[in-house]
């Protein structure tokens, strides 16, 4: 299956959605903050980044999904800086505090290669949002230099809508954590405040675009992978999650329910947030998914 981006390039189609994107910087409004700056001109909104995307480290990752990593690792780059403000993250020195350093489109391509000339199974994108622009610049530059495997867009679920139909084609498997299904909790936990709302419609579209996860030989190829952190006191609302994605996607929807919650950064300071879910706080949730009739995942 070769990835769609590779169509869309010899189309000259990667050029047009390059431009439309970096008009977008001008003004911004890539994700559902609608900032309004001019990062073009090193202006700053919520996610603190101007013109270039930040990198704070790129390797094989044997961590991730067995389906992502295969036998080579998926090829994961980590951006700095983050449009969700998670109190509880867990990668905070990068997300939070910025580490890492900019990188030119050269530079963001030649990981791309570097991580496919050591075996890498895929390129995973680690909060890619805010920085969607400038990975779409890099692209043609890799593509070029051989760039043949899927790309993997790990993000948060706090996408613009609009945003991904631009991008539509470029990336290969949409990986979004579902975090929550009530936005008051969104909003005090990452200052997300109309999270549930906005989920919703990006789980739809990236279905839309790519459809169900399609695994060949064991390796994911093209479609949705969704993951969700099960929260202790059961703040995640995870059974309206699933009940919603049995609705509205589908029941055959390949599903991570993540067990790996402990307390980081300001988790200390939010009296439902230290601790480590139960062992029966998290199987509730995934006996719950087994419930609704789901088969993949877990």
């Amino acid at each position: 299956m070769e990835p769609s981006y590779l169509q869309l390039y010899r189309k000259g189609k990667l050029e047009e959605i390059e431009n439309k994107l970096t008009q977008s910087l001008k003004n911004c409004n890539l994700c559902p903050r609608n900032c309004g700056v001019n990062r073009l001109r090193g202006e700053v909104g919520f996610c603190k980044t101007t013109r270039l995307a930040k990198v704070d480290s790129f390797f094989l990752h044997f961590g991730e999904e067995p389906e992502l990593v295969g036998r080579g690792g998926s090829g994961t780059i980590f951006f700095s800086w983050c449009n969700l403000g998670c109190i509880y993250c867990q990668n905070y020195p990068i997300s939070h505090l910025g580490e890492g350093r900019e990188v030119s489109k050269e530079e963001l391509a030649e990981m791309m290669i570097t991580l496919q000339d050591n075996g890498a199974e895929n390129i995973n994108f680690v909060t890619p949002t805010h920085v969607v622009a400038q990975i779409v610049e890099a692209l043609p530059l890799a593509i070029q230099k051989g760039l043949s495997l899927p790309l993997v867009y790990n993000c948060g679920g706090y996408e613009s809508v609009e945003t991904l139909k631009i991008i539509e084609g470029i990336f290969d498997i949409y990986m979004p954590d579902v975090k929550y299904s009530d936005s008051s909790v969104a909003s005090r936990l990452s200052s997300a405040p109309n999270y549930w709302e906005v989920v919703k419609e990006v789980l739809k579209e990236m279905y839309r675009q790519v459809g169900g996860l399609v695994v060949t030989r064991g390796i994911a190829k093209k479609g949705l992978l969704i993951r969700h952190l099960v929260l202790p006191s059961r703040l995640a609302g995870s059974f309206k999650i699933l009940d919603f994605i049995k609705e509205e996607i589908s029941v055959n929807t390949y599903i991570n329910i993540m067990e790996q919650y402990h307390p980081c950064f300001k988790a200390h300071y939010i009296k439902e947030l230290s601790r480590r879910p139960t062992i029966e706080e998290f199987k509730e949730v995934v006996e719950y998914a087994k419930k609704l009739g789901f088969y993949r995942g877990f």
